[in-house]
């Protein structure tokens, strides 16, 4: 069968269609397959894949047989190098970074304390474009922590929730709290600054303690001041209210004014109040509160009524009291739909507080709700949440950002991009704001409005958005001014990759390869570059050569557009198993992503070829994951995963297993969605207990990730529960007796069941252990038991064990062997440079790099082996080409150590400050930074 679908396809000529402009014609009786509205929701994807945006014809083909492969791929192409393009990336990009995050640092620890706030939420916009997000989430809860309204802190905790995706958690309430004042409801409603308390545990827990004694408080208040003798009233219609005249006169200036201020009233003991809007209950109401400033007895409605009495008659402390009491109330969806509009009308700003607070902690979910976004996008809209305090650039910065990531090119996202450009004050802001709208009108095809947008920015600062104003009239049928633009951009800046990346889009031939050969050497992490060399080389028919060359970037950084390509490929060469299993491997990173141009969803393309290949058993599917697993093809696994996941979808286990593989890939965005679905289908209390404490640990919870384990461990004895009590444990300097504790959770998890996989990732750990408390042969025997069950990373342990007996030759050996045996091997040739002489491990540490240039040691090694030989400018110049597209702590520390010692005291205090921007508590820095910046005051005294 095989044979006569690839014989058909070779029939076809398809890989003429690579060459040519027309491959294919739809049967005209048929359809063409659309993706159903599922391709609207993740038009993101199509940004980064290799799909067409032009018009497809195609050629009648003749096919004989029933051959549903071929039947179904009919309508497609292979990739064309002349549609290929590179994202324009939705973010704040520097030409300088280093000098970006240096200037930052100083201004974030110059600023006056009630500004620190703002200054991380633009810290936060520039880790946005890092490919970290551990950076981002750290600067959010900084700008959490210094948070000074209640209006930022509402803002600021919901995004920290959204973060962590909690609304994927089944069962999660969008109002649960955390245990923490950080991200906790009821602390966000709370007024005052105080960042030091920010990560206590919260009242929430102790809430209620004392309901009882306040109560009777309550009642002996208000029995007490009803013993207060009424010596006045109002007359609304029939109903008279019996009031104190100095209480009531207490409640505002107007009615002080009135009732003692020389007026008619001020002689009256009864009062007519008919004509003033205002119902016998509020009145009752009033006199009630004027006498025991309590509002706990009434309804809602009444409540409400009180609250448009006080901004009638300016009565502040019964506005506040009202406003504090209704914010309270609000603890569903369901209450801030029927108060919000009650809170903006009367400027009421706690209860606008909260039911904003309701609706951003249902996002991204509110975002498709009308009725919600109704209170966002309109310039009214925000202007109406201007008048009670609940404006700013904060709010709709992130709810651009996930309707971004939920619909680029929707009309809601523009509406409330357009409502952050009208909030933005500072250039950074704007810079964003307008960039962000260039890019969403590009992605909608409106280019005249992108250039608009993009030019504004650029107005603003914004120097990437050159190159939007390059790629809008390149659109627009400018290709030569564009080509002119970007070639002037070249010139008068420190080159960077993107800029040769998109100059190559407007030339042609060797122009073209020369100008993407030197975006690479740049910038080796910018994907188009290899895309476009892949599928040139696919059009002059060089397959194998192709997929070496997407190779080359899948190696170290997997996205789902890099392994569509290289699924393509597979497919032109008949390797029906390399397709599948990127196409299994790309839709476990994007579930929902469509293939061909858009067309094809990566489910169908699995339905197709599944028949093509050999057919596996669950247990045959096991086999394969242990051979994958300990050759270190994490991608080969991911696909073996996907295809059990696809048997047995409350897998638990299994989505834990694709978490690990996914986190090893560096995807974390697509590991902890994995780990919230593993935790949603575990059977057990106790499984969905450790699930949940790696979500907290992989989220920066350490101590909760903890509790969580031992809360495992007291239902039931479990390998992975005492692994992660384990795993957390060992996340921090270890003294002696914490060492010995953690080798008996380790050797207690040994004991309970498990599988060879993560019994040779807890031996492996073991011996770690062991090595750090210098029982050499223990760890040994650790690493040798785990080789015995094939976890084939031990090789590196033992080498380490070798080393440090002083046995080189055996250590060198030992990484060899890891070297032959695992697919993915940078970090073995890494390793193993440390167990050979200079020149061995120049080759090893070459390879490293070639095969992940974004391993940072071996550019420090070569580095310090040039300053070793007093070649200072040529080690500067190794370290600033890894900086350039990788601005790494240790990289950042050394170049400043290396300044230093060359006296550039200039240098060495601005690579202090990027770095310390990084990691604030960098001890090591922070003494560069202390010593260069006296040097640097005795120079310019």
């Amino acid at each position: 069968m095989q044979h006569n679908i690839f014989t058909t396809m070779r029939s076809l000529k398809i890989m003429d269609g690579c060459k040519g402009t027309q491959v294919f014609a739809i049967n005209p009786s048929g359809t063409t397959p659309t993706n159903g509205g599922v391709g609207d929701k993740v038009g993101h994807s199509r940004v980064n894949s290799v799909r067409s945006r032009s018009n497809w014809s195609f050629q009648a083909p003749n096919p004989t047989g029933n051959n549903a492969l071929v039947e179904s791929l009919l309508p497609y192409e292979l990739p064309s190098s002349d549609l290929l393009e590179p994202q324009i990336e939705p973010c704040l990009k520097t030409v300088d970074f280093v000098e970006t995050l240096a200037d930052v640092y100083r201004r974030i620890e110059n600023c006056p304390q009630f500004e620190k706030s703002k200054m991380y939420v633009e810290q936060c916009a520039i880790f946005r474009g890092m490919s970290d997000p551990k950076l981002f989430r750290r600067s959010l809860r900084s700008a959490r922590q210094h948070a000074v309204d209640v209006h930022a802190k509402v803002v600021l905790a919901a995004w920290l929730r959204y973060e962590r995706r909690e609304d994927e958690l089944v069962g999660s309430s969008s109002m649960t709290c955390c245990g923490r004042n950080v991200e906790c409801p009821k602390a966000s409603l709370a007024a005052g600054y105080d960042p030091e308390s920010v990560y206590d545990s919260c009242c929430c827990s102790r809430s209620g303690g004392d309901v009882d004694g306040e109560a009777a408080d309550a009642d002996e208040e208000c029995s007490t001041s009803k013993e207060e003798e009424a010596d006045m009233s109002f007359y609304i219609g029939e109903d008279e209210i019996m009031c104190v005249r100095y209480r009531i006169a207490s409640l505002s200036t107007p009615f002080r004014t009135m009732l003692y201020g020389g007026f008619t009233e001020t002689r009256r003991q009864k009062i007519n109040f008919s004509q003033n809007g205002v119902s016998p209950e509020a009145m009752r109401a009033v006199e009630v509160f004027s006498r025991t400033g309590k509002l706990d007895s009434f309804e809602v409605r009444i409540v409400l009524d009180l609250l448009s009495f006080s901004n009638r008659f300016c009565c502040d402390e019964l506005k506040s009291a009202c406003d504090a009491h209704l914010a309270s109330l609000v603890c569903e969806l369901e209450d801030a739909m029927v108060l919000i509009d009650y809170g903006l009308e009367e400027t009421a700003y706690l209860l606008v507080a909260a039911c904003l607070q309701v609706f951003l902690r249902e996002l991204p979910n509110s975002v498709h709700n009308p009725n919600m976004m109704r209170l966002f996008c309109s310039a009214e809209a925000r202007q109406r949440l201007a008048m009670a305090g609940h404006s700013s650039f904060v709010l709709y910065y992130f709810l651009s950002q996930i309707a971004m990531e939920e619909d680029m090119k929707s009309n809601t996202t523009v509406m409330l991009l357009e409502r952050l450009g009208e909030c933005a004050t500072e250039s950074w802001e704007k810079q964003l704001a307008f960039h962000q709208l260039g890019v969403v009108m590009l992605e909608r095809q409106e280019y005249k409005d992108a250039q608009c947008w993009f030019e504004l920015a650029i107005e603003a600062g914004h120097v990437y958005s050159m190159v939007g104003v390059a790629r809008a009239k390149f659109k627009r049928g400018h290709k030569y001014v564009a080509y002119k633009q970007m070639n002037s951009l070249i010139s008068e800046h420190t080159p960077v990759g993107w800029m040769y990346q998109e100059r190559s889009l407007y030339s042609n031939g060797k122009e073209k390869m020369m100008d993407l050969n030197t975006a690479t050497q740049l910038d080796p992490t910018l994907s188009y570059p290899y895309k476009f060399r892949a599928v040139s080389l696919l059009e002059e028919n060089q397959i194998g050569a192709a997929i070496t060359e997407i190779n080359k970037i899948i190696s170290f950084k997997v996205s789902p557009d890099c392994l569509e390509l290289r699924a393509w490929f597979s497919i032109a060469m008949e390797d029906c198993e390399g397709a599948l299993r990127d196409v299994r491997a790309l839709l476990t990173l994007d579930p929902n992503y469509m293939m061909f141009h858009g067309k094809l969803h990566g489910d169908h393309l699995v339905e197709l070829l599944q028949p093509l290949v050999q057919q596996w058993s669950q247990a045959d599917c096991w086999m394969q994951l242990y051979d994958r697993w300990s050759s270190v093809d994490d991608i080969g696994s991911l696909a073996v995963v996907h295809h059990m996941l696809a048997n047995d979808p409350g897998k638990s286990l299994l989505r834990f297993r694709q978490s690990l593989l996914l986190l090893r890939l560096n995807c974390q965005k697509s590991a902890m969605h994995s780990l919230r679905l593993a935790r949603n289908h575990s059977t057990s209390e106790h499984e969905r207990l450790v699930y949940e404490g790696w979500i907290l640990y992989d989220t920066g919870h350490r101590e909760e990730a903890l509790a969580k384990a031992e809360e495992s461990i007291s239902l039931q004895r479990s390998f992975e529960a005492f692994f992660l009590k384990a795993y957390a444990l060992a996340d921090s300097n270890l003294d002696s007796e914490s060492s010995t504790y953690v080798i008996q959770l380790l050797e207690e998890a040994l004991r309970c069941p498990s599988d060879g996989l993560r019994k040779g990732q807890a031996l492996n750990n073991l011996g770690s252990v062991y090595v750090d408390s210098e029982k050499l042969d223990l760890a040994a025997d650790c690493y040798t038991n785990a080789l015995n069950i094939k976890h084939t990373r031990a090789h590196q342990g033992l080498a380490r064990v070798y080393h440090l007996k002083n046995q080189r030759k055996a250590a060198y050996d030992e990484m060899t062997k890891l070297i032959e045996k695992a697919r993915n091997n940078a970090s073995a040739y890494e390793k193993r440079s440390e167990y050979c002489d200079r020149d061995m491990a120049k080759n090893d540490l070459s390879m490293a790099t070639q095969l992940d240039p974004l391993r940072t040691y071996p550019y420090r090694y070569r580095a310090a082996v040039l300053m070793d030989d007093h070649k200072e400018a040529e080690a500067i110049e190794e370290l600033s080409k890894a900086i350039a597209f990788k601005p790494d702590l240790q990289l950042l520390h050394l170049r400043a150590a290396f300044h230093e010692s060359m006296s550039d005291f200039v240098s060495t205090v601005r690579d202090c400050e990027a770095a310390l921007c990084l990691d604030p508590n960098h001890a090591d820095t922070h003494e560069l930074y202390g010593k260069a910046r006296e040097r640097l005051n005795e120079q310019q005294r």
